[in-house]
């Protein structure tokens, strides 16, 4: 796992792991040149400028070959599936300027929401962070934390030593299909996929967040979008999300076989996969219906089996289809799409 460089003391706020000490990880790093050098009366930061650097050549070759491990993985883990002969792509979505203005953009009116279920969450989180964690804003005015991050991801501090870590990993997958941007549902999602990260980021819980669709061409059946991922985590990875779109159509059972296969191999007691979509499944040639259906049943169960939780959360018209498909135990029917951030981070909150 790649080393994540210190912010200097020179009011840059510090870069975040999923593991690293308590603060929120929406800080960045001094390599976006994003600046924060104070924070607004709602505790929400104010930036001065967002203008990412430059990648260095190695960086692109350590993202280029990060991809191509991803791209092997996930054609071997369904190489022994009804999915073996789709042509798979795995991609690893990258950032802009704008990209950094809608996070900030959208996250304004989550992170109040996210930092007081925090709070109830781990008691840690109830009480100042004493001194020693002064020196670096990372969100609002309360919470600071010290300017320490680790190879790899796996160390705590004095403050948070390991007995103390949540045994939980969470995989969200998020249905990328062209009906997601009817009715505000990609916003939707977008805003409840920001809220999960970053608590995850406080409660150090290492988070995959992945989109699909299918179709989008004959040599690209099936389209995985590596958002976020535990084996490379990154920062700017809030930065991805907002790459998240409608597209095609959805391959549903491969996608979940992907996810649940990478979690299944993590060390956390408790793994919680859960799927974000508007529809029921529908790829080409005849990826829908009760095959599609059969397919994904097939999957929860052997995952189940190897202690994966699943849960789907509804967005769209299909909702009877898909609480059929995944069972009413597994199933969140998500009426008010307002309330599906701080719904969805509360149902996390309950597994740690």
């Amino acid at each position: 796992m790649d080393e994540i460089n210190h912010g200097e003391k020179k009011g840059i706020a510090l870069k975040k792991s999923a593991d690293s000490d308590v603060g929120s990880s929406f800080a960045i790093d001094d390599s976006t040149n994003m600046e924060s050098s104070h924070s607004e009366e709602n505790g929400s930061p104010g930036y001065h400028q967002l203008n990412p650097g430059p990648m260095s050549e190695a960086a692109k070759q350590k993202e280029r070959d990060f991809r191509k491990k991803l791209n092997q993985a996930a054609r071997a883990i369904v190489s022994d599936s009804i999915h073996k002969n789709v042509k798979l792509i795995v991609h690893r979505p990258d950032y802009d300027q704008k990209n950094q203005q809608e996070y900030v953009s959208l996250s304004k009116s989550l992170m109040p929401i996210v930092l007081e279920i925090a709070r109830k969450t781990l008691p840690l989180l109830e009480h100042e962070i004493s001194s020693e964690f002064a020196r670096n804003h990372y969100y609002g005015s309360k919470f600071q934390a010290d300017s320490v991050a680790y190879k790899d991801f796996r160390y705590f501090t004095k403050k948070r030593p390991p007995t103390e870590s949540p045994s939980l990993v969470v995989g969200l997958r998020v249905d990328e299909s062209a009906s997601m941007s009817a009715f505000g549902r990609l916003e939707a999602a977008k805003r409840a996929i920001i809220a999960v990260y970053e608590f995850c980021q406080l409660c150090h819980i290492p988070i995959l967040i992945y989109g699909d669709t299918a179709d989008v061409s004959k040599m690209e059946q099936m389209s995985i979008f590596a958002y976020a991922d535990f084996d490379k985590a990154d920062s700017h990875d809030r930065f991805r999300l907002m790459r998240i779109s409608a597209r095609s159509n959805n391959r549903d059972g491969m996608a979940l076989r992907i996810m649940a296969e990478r979690l299944a191999a993590m060390p956390e007691e408790t793994k919680l996969l859960i799927s974000i979509s508007d529809g029921q499944p529908k790829a080409m040639d005849d990826y829908t219906g009760s095959y599609a259906a059969f397919d994904m049943q097939q999957t929860i169960q052997e995952y189940e089996r190897k202690g994966i939780t699943f849960l789907a959360a509804a967005i769209g018209q299909d909702k009877d289809v898909i609480g059929k498909i995944y069972g009413n135990e597994r199933f969140l029917d998500i009426t008010d799409l307002n309330e599906f951030p701080s719904k969805l981070v509360r149902l996390i909150a309950r597994y740690l």
